[in-house]
């Protein structure tokens, strides 16, 4: 409960979800993405500087973007190699390049944690928070069971309604052997899949 108190909603996430899964499945090294990170935190560092307020050396610490990462190797008591990456709309999707990087060096499973938390007020004119938090945890082994190529998507810069992350679960868990995922910035990724297989947990 002390480690809880101490973690974001978006980390708190993120790490229940990441721990449920090692709970069941031996990984290899693990992957957390996120668009915002720790915000909830710097956000409220930040209000502090412009205000001449002190800043709590324990939040100040706990602002920087691997924090979720390094409470799942701590709290489970995994030594696991991790990387944390942000890449804005498209965070899930470079996970997910990433992952199979590993995958082709000779990982056997890679877990990806994608997530985000409390977005601070002041960011509401440019963050859709309205499915926030959130945490999405996937296993996933080398195979041919999904195929992924990038697609253009001409026009201007889209609003992106749900997070990678989620738009990919909803296709995934959906009955057709195709899916969207958009990137919000003039590019999405079609997916597809061999409904006979099953690589993904």
């Amino acid at each position: 409960m002390m480690t809880a108190r101490r973690m974001s909603i978006g980390s708190r996430f993120a790490v229940d979800s990441g721990l449920l899964l090692l709970e069941n499945y031996k990984v290899d090294a693990a992957i957390f993405t996120s668009r915002h990170g720790e915000l909830e935190k710097t956000g409220r560092i930040l209000h502090n500087l412009a205000n001449e307020e002190p800043v709590s050396p324990t939040e100040f610490s706990m602002s920087v973007h691997n924090t979720a990462a390094g409470w799942l190797t701590i709290t489970g008591k995994k030594p696991l190699p991790v990387t944390s990456l942000a890449a804005g709309h498209d965070s899930f999707q470079q996970g997910i390049l990433e992952a199979q990087s590993m995958l082709s060096a000779g990982a056997s499973r890679v877990m990806l944690v994608d997530f985000d938390g409390q977005i601070p007020a002041i960011y509401n004119e440019s963050v859709n928070s309205e499915f926030l938090p959130y945490a999405v945890a996937i296993i996933l082994t080398a195979g041919n069971t999904l195929q992924c190529e990038r697609v253009s998507m001409p026009g201007e810069h889209q609003i992106v309604p749900l997070a990678q992350s989620l738009q990919f679960l909803r296709g995934y868990l959906s009955s057709s052997p195709s899916f969207e995922v958009n990137a919000g910035n003039r590019h999405g990724w079609q997916w597809s899949r061999d409904m006979q297989c099953e690589n993904l947990n």
